[in-house]
């Protein structure tokens, strides 16, 4: 048997290596762009910027320090230049996917801040292995502008997971549903109808407002947002502001708000504030062929019938009425029930004598 050359015995003292073997190795040398690993091979291996990291530009000697233990991939045994390519990056997402994989049949719920805003949703990263939410998972409410969540810490689950497809997807928005049911159940668990309670204006629409109560969302429709009138909800109401309510009704998970506190009721002392025979004095809020509706104090509209206006004939209020306008009458009906008050201008005009109407019959 010949005997082996120096050479030969010193290749065979080291470790044979394979692509996709994953390799242990010490740090002998850091560059900027490159790490050089003894990887206990007849060949050192190298780590470039852009096997290390996703981060561009990243300066490898403030990350990595010689005499550093390191476990990493081979790509290949030789890159060309007689040494091994390794990756860090590739074998550190290949162990994320696995985490990934265990939170995923385990329904686990991760935590990780946001690495990047994408046009349909955002991008995180767990262990290197990143995780896509679409924009339609991120909230149980729509959401306009994503670029509130970059670099904000947020908990989702993994939903879908087909790393071989790449696409491994992550859920917020059960976890949001879920929350909120939660909160819900406690709080209709607590509240009842006459119930007051703090709020913020969720949202604000031609018809009302959305308060959140907690967890609940609560309507306060534009007839319930004042004993008066309120023309334009957005004129009256700013999202984010804080609001004292009142529940008037709860049905199933609906619930009806209200700002028509009974102590603020114009209509308490009606019988004594409105009594028939009462002169008093409101301004004209609307008017229709029949007559005009004079508010004679915020939620409290009298009728002015078109006969009731004057001893002359009239034919349309508009005729001699404005929207606006001050008028003096004295009240000849209220009807509490009802919530109805008649007015009438034309009691407050002097009688035609019976002198002056034969004088005129005469003249005629």
């Amino acid at each position: 048997m010949s005997e082996l050359t120096f050479e030969q015995m010193l290749e065979e003292s080291f470790k044979t290596i394979r692509n996709g073997e994953v390799v242990d190795g010490t740090v002998i040398d850091v560059k900027p762009d490159e790490i050089i690993l003894n990887i206990g091979y007849k060949a050192d291996g190298i780590i470039t910027r852009s096997e290390y990291t996703n981060e561009s530009g990243a300066d490898l000697t403030t990350m990595v320090s010689v005499g550093d233990e390191m476990t990493a991939k081979v790509l290949k045994v030789n890159d060309g230049e007689g040494q091994v390519l390794l990756t860090y990056k590739r074998l550190a997402a290949e162990k994320g996917n696995e985490r990934l994989k265990e939170a995923y049949e385990n329904h686990e719920v991760l935590k990780a801040p946001v690495a990047q805003i994408l046009g349909g949703g955002l991008s995180v990263v767990i262990d290197e292995a990143r995780v896509f939410i679409p924009a339609s998972l991120v909230s149980d409410t729509y959401e306009k502008d994503l670029n509130k969540y970059q670099d904000q810490e947020i908990e989702f689950v993994i939903s879908e997971f087909n790393p071989r497809r790449n696409r491994v997807i992550g859920d917020r928005r059960q976890l949001l549903v879920a929350e909120r049911a939660e909160k819900q159940k406690e709080l209709f668990a607590k509240i009842q109808v006459g119930d007051r309670m703090e709020g913020t204006v969720k949202n604000v629409t031609d018809f009302g407002a959305f308060i959140d109560l907690g967890g609940v969302d609560g309507l306060l429709h534009i007839s319930e947002m004042s004993w008066g009138r309120v023309e334009n909800p957005k004129k009256v109401f700013q999202v984010g502001e804080t609001v004292e309510v009142m529940i008037k009704d709860i049905n199933d998970t609906k619930v009806a708000l209200t700002l028509k506190f009974p102590e603020a009721n114009p209509w308490a002392n009606a019988a004594e504030n409105y009594a028939v025979g009462t002169v008093i004095t409101g301004k004209v809020a609307r008017m229709t062929d029949f007559g005009a509706f004079v508010e004679l104090a915020p939620g409290v509209d009298a009728l002015l019938h078109v006969s009731q206006i004057s001893r002359a004939h009239v034919d349309k209020p508009s005729d001699v009425l404005a929207i606006g306008q001050e008028i003096t009458a004295k009240i000849v009906d209220l009807n509490e029930s009802e919530k109805k008050i008649s007015l009438s201008m034309k009691a407050l005009e002097p009688a035609e004598s019976v002198e002056e109407v034969g004088e005129e019959d005469t003249a005629e």
